[in-house]
């Protein structure tokens, strides 16, 4: 299978992410998208990050009604923080038949070549990247193993998720209903 893998903390999963996904579905020719749920970012630290196995939770919730869509703990089971190149290495292993690609955001390409070993990740599994309203013009744009996808330009934000929540406000038609249940129940982000 040719899977095109998604990674996030997914703080929360949000109907951005989704559409996200399936324009890459749509565009490509993967076989599936796989939601990497990222314990702990290298780039990013915070204080408001839910628990793992919440987040994955809410990913499972968001993508139960679609196939091609997968969630993936991977990540939880390897050494923090958790490397793109490490985790790459470890699913090429662990599923020998099947091919990885990256799905990036393009406002994410030019911090791209900060990433622990970028060239093995562009040489050997490569990028799908959707345009984020970014402004610079990243050489890697141009790069054989990056392909372009078109995708709605959508400014939603987990952060701007969590603020509403916080403050008391509807998240209705940022997420799907099922997460924005659960968020409810479970009083995250309160």
């Amino acid at each position: 299978m040719k899977i095109g893998l998604f990674f996030g903390s997914f703080n929360p999963i949000h109907h951005g992410h989704l559409m996200i996904a399936q324009a890459v579905l749509n565009q490509t020719d993967v076989d599936q998208i796989w939601f990497v749920v990222s314990p702990q970012n290298p780039h990013k630290q915070s204080k408001t990050l839910l628990h793992e196995f919440d987040r994955l939770d809410l990913v499972d919730r968001a993508i139960a009604d679609n196939y091609q869509f997968k969630s993936s703990d991977i990540e939880f089971h390897l050494s923090k923080p958790s490397y793109t190149i490490h985790t790459l290495t470890h699913l090429t292993e662990k599923f020998p038949n099947d091919s990885f690609r990256l799905i990036l955001g393009g406002d994410n390409l030019e911090q791209f070549k900060s990433w622990k070993n970028y060239n093995q990740i562009l040489d050997y599994f490569g990028l799908y990247v959707y345009p984020r309203g970014e402004l610079t013009q990243c050489h890697l744009w141009q790069h054989p193993q990056v392909t372009r996808i078109e995708a709605p330009l959508l400014q939603i934000s987990a952060t701007y998720i969590r603020q509403c929540v916080q403050h008391g406000q509807s998240i209705k038609y940022l997420v799907p209903d099922s997460v924005e249940e659960r968020i409810q129940s479970k009083k995250f982000y309160i």
